[in-house]
């Protein structure tokens, strides 16, 4: 019996011992990350390839009447400007034409004018009485010549998701941030599809798409040259339906090497539309000075319409 006593005081004062000392190792505290609680979707990788597909083969043509706008920053003396207010025009047929215009606000006058058939473009400045002419092909980047960089193309790829194709892709399991009921900042998973190609130097990650989880849509996707760097970042916001075809309201481009973006807000949209040869023609305006970005050991060379003859 006096031993059975000793054995529980001797466990009640090691209880009493521990409780401070537990108290020190364990501890609850709030999550750095705080996670949305809203109702998901799941799809599995051929699936999303699927949707990328479906959509690439259903959409071949649109014109849209849109919203523009844009800005560039100036990184070396620290200046970022803003062009809001834009009223645009574009045009897209697959397999590569693209045409986008822009009128000034207020006076309405053309601010640009742009063409391309996925291997050269044009473009027209008003302006500045500059007519370039270039290839989407070539890497003719000039860090101190924003506007020379601009190139058709980049606004085509943005707009018009290609197929997957031939190309590998493998799906990721990811995160991405959005905002509660309340307005916080919270992870929620979505998916990711990873576009593999193969280039002379070996495979490279072509393209990243996201999608939500909420509605299992694109709302970003970025293209990679081969050397693994962003080229063009792109968001797809407020999908809505343009007679029958789900498609993006809003689209955000930003081109980080060249530090400009463009926001399209679609005011009217016309999707498979009949677009004719002529609508993506541009000629030189007389009396324009032709800007040539692709001359051998030249940035830049510059013409009259008549020397260009």
């Amino acid at each position: 019996m006096y031993r059975s006593h000793l054995r529980v005081l001797f466990l009640l004062l090691l209880s009493a011992a521990t409780f401070p000392l537990s108290g020190c190792l364990f501890r609850t505290r709030a999550l750095d990350r705080q996670f949305s609680d809203r109702p998901l979707k799941t799809a599995t990788q051929q699936e999303l390839i699927e949707y990328v597909n479906t959509q690439a083969v259903k959409i071949q043509s649109m014109q849209a009447t849109v919203d523009l706008d844009a800005s560039s920053v100036d990184l070396k003396n620290g200046r970022a400007t803003d062009y809001k207010e834009i009223r645009g025009y574009v045009l897209a047929r697959k397999p590569a034409m693209l045409r986008m215009k822009g009128l000034l606000p207020l006076v309405r006058n053309t601010a640009f004018d742009m063409v391309s058939d996925g291997q050269d473009f044009k473009v027209w400045i008003p302006p500045q009485n500059k007519f370039f002419l270039g290839s989407n092909i070539a890497d003719n980047y000039q860090p101190d010549k924003r506007l020379e960089n601009l190139r058709p193309q980049y606004i085509y790829d943005a707009l018009l998701m290609p197929e997957i194709g031939s190309d590998d892709a493998v799906r990721e399991n990811g995160y991405e941030t959005v905002l509660d009921a309340k307005r916080h900042r919270v992870e929620q998973p979505n998916y990711s599809l990873l576009v593999i190609r193969r280039g002379p130097q070996g495979a490279y990650l072509s393209r990243k798409i996201d999608f939500s989880r909420i509605d299992l849509l694109p709302y970003r996707q970025r293209i990679y040259d081969q050397q693994g760097n962003v080229v063009t970042d792109v968001h797809y916001h407020d999908y809505k339906d343009f007679g029958g075809t789900t498609f993006p309201n809003t689209i955000e481009i930003e081109r980080p090497r060249e530090n400009y973006d463009i926001t399209l807000n679609m005011v009217k949209l016309e999707i498979n539309k009949a677009l004719t040869d002529d609508q993506f023609v541009l000629e030189q305006p007389p009396g324009a000075d032709l800007v040539r970005l692709d001359q051998p050991n030249t940035s830049e060379v510059r013409t009259t319409d008549s020397q260009s003859k």
